[in-house]
């Protein structure tokens, strides 16, 4: 695991300067801070920056090939890398490491850009071939390892955060419009854009070659949209069982200490379950966080997973001060804007972890192959919302749900029926992103001094025509692996466990795991309003009693309450008018408006005022971008 950077000059003879390789490098030390490594070529140079796991003595980078020709850095983990090497070494490759990135080099000389067909595991990699001046950039399947890059002023510059790029004194940023109207939407900006004109994400199973300054980016994989398996719900338990297992006992490699993120649902107990099977219940670590603010807690349940299994269980205990104290800290890592305030929690729990392990397995991914948020219940029950008359609904139903009481508790009763009646009546795959998001089209033109764009679902819509199924459920269910998974909940972990120099392991996310799952029907994951049908099916019996039908709860945050209380004169501050109007970006009197209906609770405004305040955090510290 590392941070990997590059910049490749048009012109081949023009030098990359080391000193300004290192410069770039260094501004993500926390994601490799146990080495570094350059390669300088004919106007190209590479950079990393190291966190061993594997090899930890003999894995430096960057590796190249025998003949020193292909050079390779890569940020992740293969997990198939020693099947990879052997049938390498059969071959006649000869190896100097032990390292998993070092089958890189070689599988590119086998195979050219074909090598990603080859890879199991989470990565973000760059290959440069010295003889041929060509770049091959590569990010996995599911996006969980993250790669930005940009083309201007003759220099092709990628990293693995925004920071890398913008450190390098060729680049110009501007903020976009574009990506500011997507962040207000979704929370988060979708790949290929970033907060920046012109600085792009590469989307997850995308490849990138840069050969004769010109840069080509195709898909080299997708979720499958053929048929679905014909399968009986009990043979398909058990092959979910097996391949779990597999993916699991993959993502127990590594040469130093390994632990597990337990929160107590499903997705992070079975993953437990599954390593018990594997391993030593006592030597497995387990960690959690709870929460004082009992509305937000479940703790005693990933205590009672712990008991049940015997493994060696830690848990800090986090306090409202803890938790607000740590909000500049989550806001300094954050090279883009992101609204979701659980990346607090799980920064506080990737911090604890750290002090006691390098590794941490976790359920990441559960929610969006098995059809697990509260929305998609939401989706089946507005199919009957809208079979009410139009009138009814207009001046009867929503009339008496916005004078429902405010609460500030966890996903309270009114916040779940004022968010429903938001989108129940919008198109089916945007209404899930209205349900998820902060600003609807409507609201932001309330908000933005020049309006939202126009694109601002371009990769919804999109998305929903790249699905082609059958199935309305299993579209949505691309729609939120390709989107909400991808932009939001792995770069929250992404973020948070590197910051800490901890490496995040998601075994729900293999490939193999995540093909099979895909092509099984909806009615196999939502079950009438039954969520995670088949996996409840497949792991309840090896969970202690009532935890695998218990309901969802989230990794949520009081900011409700945050904002009336501990973060209310940052909140003013950060909201001021004057300020807000100086900055140009949004109306003063709108913002002024949800804060004051929130202040005296005739309004639940969390969601966007959490948008807006994490936007301005990011604004301290990248300054006020100019607007393109």
């Amino acid at each position: 695991m590392c941070g990997i950077c590059g910049v490749i000059y048009d012109d081949p003879s023009r030098s990359v300067e080391l000193e300004v390789l290192k410069k770039i490098n260094r501004t993500m030390t926390y994601r490799g801070p146990d080495d570094e490594g350059y390669y300088l070529g004919r106007g190209a140079g590479l950079g990393m920056r190291r966190l061993s796991i594997i090899d930890v003595e003999g894995g430096h980078q960057p590796l190249s090939s025998e003949d020193g020709d292909i050079v390779s850095v890569c940020n992740g983990e293969l997990y198939n890398f020693q099947a990879l090497k052997n049938k390498l070494i059969q071959e006649g490759h000869t190896f100097k490491t032990k390292a998993d990135a070092e089958v890189l080099p070689h599988l590119y000389q086998r195979d050219g850009i074909g090598l990603v067909h080859h890879l199991n595991g989470m990565f973000g990699l760059a290959v440069w071939d010295e003889e041929r001046r060509t770049l091959l950039l590569a990010r996995d399947r599911m996006g969980q390892k993250p790669l930005y890059w940009t083309h201007q002023n003759g220099s092709l510059i990628f990293g693995s955060e925004l920071k890398v790029i913008h450190a390098h004194p060729d680049v110009e940023t501007k903020l976009s419009r574009s990506g500011l109207s997507k962040y207000l939407a979704y929370e988060y900006v979708p790949a290929p854009d970033s907060i920046f004109e012109n600085i792009h994400k590469l989307k997850p199973g995308h490849l990138l070659r840069y050969k004769d300054s010109e840069v080509t980016i195709r898909r080299y994989w997708d979720l499958p949209i053929g048929e679905e398996v014909n399968m009986s719900m009990d043979e398909a338990s058990e092959r979910l069982l097996v391949l779990l297992k597999k993916s699991v006992n993959r993502r127990l490699i590594s040469d130093v200490p390994l632990g597990v993120f337990l929160s107590g649902g499903i997705d992070s107990s079975a993953i437990v379950a599954i390593m018990s099977k594997l391993r030593d219940p006592k030597d497995i670590n387990t960690f959690s966080v709870a929460f004082s603010e009992k509305s937000f807690d479940e703790s005693t349940h990933a205590k009672r997973v712990a008991e049940h299994f015997g493994t060696h269980h830690r848990e800090k205990v986090l306090n409202p001060d803890d938790l607000v104290n740590m909000l500049p800290q989550v806001a300094e890592l954050l090279d883009e804007p992101l609204g979701d305030a659980s990346i607090i929690p799980t920064y506080a729990l990737s911090q604890f972890t750290r002090r006691y392990v390098t590794v941490a397995l976790g359920g990441d991914g559960g929610d969006e192959l098995f059809a697990g948020y509260p929305t998609f219940q939401a989706d089946v029950f507005s199919k009957y919302y809208r079979m009410i008359p139009k009138p009814l609904r207009k001046y009867l139903i929503e009339p008496l749900a916005r004078r429902l009481p405010v609460s500030d508790n966890n996903i309270s009763f009114d916040f779940k029926v004022k968010q429903f009646i938001k989108g129940a009546s919008i198109s089916d795959v945007i209404r899930h992103m209205v349900w998820m998001g902060s600003f609807s089209i409507e609201e932001q033109h309330d908000l933005l001094v020049d309006g939202p764009t126009l694109n601002v679902f371009e990769e919804l819509y999109k998305y929903e025509e790249d699905s082609k199924m059958n199935s309305t459920g299993n579209r949505l269910l691309y729609a939120y692996k390709k989107l909400y998974l991808a932009e939001d909940i792995l770069t929250k972990v992404d973020r948070a466990s590197m910051w800490q120099s901890l490496e995040a392991r998601a075994p729900f996310l293999d490939h193999e795991l995540v093909e099979f799952v895909f092509r099984l029907p909806y009615s196999f994951k939502l079950n009438g309003m039954n969520m995670k049908h088949i996996l409840k099916r497949a792991i309840g019996p090896l969970l202690p009693a009532g935890i695998a039908n218990r309901p969802k709860k989230g990794f949520g945050m009081p900011v409700a309450k945050w904002i009336k209380g501990p973060i209310n004169d940052m909140t003013c501050d950060l909201l001021d008018s004057h300020k807000i109007k100086r900055e140009g970006y949004f109306k003063p009197g709108y913002v002024a408006r949800l804060l004051e209906d929130h202040m005296s609770g005739k309004v639940d405004n969390r969601k966007k005022l959490w948008t807006l305040i994490m936007f301005e955090k990011w604004l301290e510290k990248w300054g006020n971008p100019t607007v393109e």
